[in-house]
């Protein structure tokens, strides 16, 4: 099969929508698919062509930036282009662009669409935002009547999503593309290196967002440390000119306030982050609002054996409730997050699962064979119409 990815961001870009896409691209190229990917040329010095993994990188120019979204006028130009030489197309929302590029496949090439809704988009406060809110939502609804088939993360999320309530007829759920970690997987060395070896570890592992409760963490750190005092706060990710982020100066000031209780290891290789996950005690994912729909690397953690405290979140609280491997809390309350990591930390053998138990319910193999057979099963009912 030849597939045609579309979406916003893509590798470089490291967020929880771009580990998605990289995962299962790569991984239909291994079995012996071909894969293309339309994405944004967000930063200059990316090439406008490239190869990663196997797949075709193309890259559309960007005219313009409104917080995370990018105005690219030739994107879904370059899709009814690129389509007409593949089976399929398979789009990975949110994207403002969604409408546009499904309407043309559909109608100038007849190529089957494929629409995989990773969270709703809420833009943070500035001129206009309502309104953009309002325009990607109605290119979302357009581009979810015009598709084959929509896919989801979880029931829970499900229920809760406007968009997705709105599909209900064509969405099908899958768990994210979670790999099970190497047996020779490579330590980071933390302990050693930062001269933790007698320190509990809370890692974070998410961009330095507002919308990853990144505030409320650190304003956590205080409260737990104030009870266990051999507590550090390993946090990995870009914290620095994070795209559309607005924060950075807040979080700077909570961070400087808790420096003796703070490791800064910006952002990971995505083969380090296993071993990351390993050498932690606890991860917290802090998320406060409807842009988190699961958080893949509660999934990862478990994986290597480490419990997670979690935000109560739709979609967000499935991994724990699932497993019971951690504890969930409510969003946006500092107190309820410290007493969450305190009560794990101090307990933390009850919470651990068999790597076999989590592997078997976040199955990577059973992800990308869902996708094969939606895939197969679109291209040949698409075909037998023709």
């Amino acid at each position: 099969m030849k597939i045609l990815t579309c979406l916003t961001y893509y590798a470089p870009h490291i967020s929880g929508l771009t580990v998605y896409a990289r995962r299962l691209n790569k991984a239909l190229v291994e079995r012996g698919h071909t894969v293309t990917v339309l994405t944004s040329r967000y930063a200059h010095h990316l090439p406008r062509r490239e190869v990663i993994d196997g797949v075709y990188v193309h890259r559309s120019r960007v005219w313009a930036r409104f917080s995370k979204g990018v105005v690219m006028p030739l994107y879904p130009l370059w899709a009814t282009v690129l389509a007409r030489r593949h089976d399929l197309v398979h789009m990975h929302l949110p994207q403002w662009e969604a409408s546009f590029v499904t309407a043309l496949v559909r109608s100038v090439f007849r190529r089957p669409t494929i629409l995989t809704y990773h969270c709703d988009i809420t833009l943070p406060p500035f001129p206009f935002s309502r309104l953009l809110d309002s325009a990607i939502a109605l290119s979302h609804r357009t581009a979810g009547a015009l598709a084959d088939r929509v896919v989801g993360y979880t029931e829970d999320y499900a229920n809760h999503s406007p968009f997705l309530r709105s599909v209900r007829s064509k969405l099908s759920i899958v768990y994210p593309p979670v790999p099970a970690p190497s047996a020779c997987q490579r330590p980071l060395g933390l302990r050693e290196k930062h001269g933790l070896q007698d320190q509990r570890l809370v890692a974070f592992a998410a961009r330095f967002a507002a919308d990853k409760g990144i505030d409320y963490l650190l304003r956590a750190v205080p409260l737990v440390c104030r009870e266990l005092p051999d507590t550090k706060f390993v946090l990995a990710g870009e914290y620095e000119s994070v795209i559309g982020e607005k924060t950075y100066h807040l979080v700077q000031q909570l961070l400087e306030e808790n420096r003796e209780h703070v490791i800064l290891l910006g952002t990971l290789p995505m083969e380090s982050m296993p071993s990351f996950f390993s050498e932690c005690d606890l991860l917290v994912v802090s998320s406060i609002n409807s842009t988190e729909s699961f958080g893949l690397v509660q999934v990862e953690a478990m994986l290597n054996g480490t419990p997670v405290v979690s935000t109560s979140l739709p979609g967000v609280r499935v991994p724990i409730q699932v497993t019971g491997m951690g504890e969930l809390v409510p969003p946006r309350d500092e107190r309820a997050l410290a007493e969450g990591i305190v009560r794990v930390l101090c307990h933390k053998e009850e919470y651990v699962k068999p790597r076999a138990f989590i592997e078997n319910l976040f199955s990577f193999e059973k992800t990308v064979d869902f996708y094969e057979r939606l895939y197969e099963e679109e291209i040949a009912r698409c075909s037998g119409k023709r």
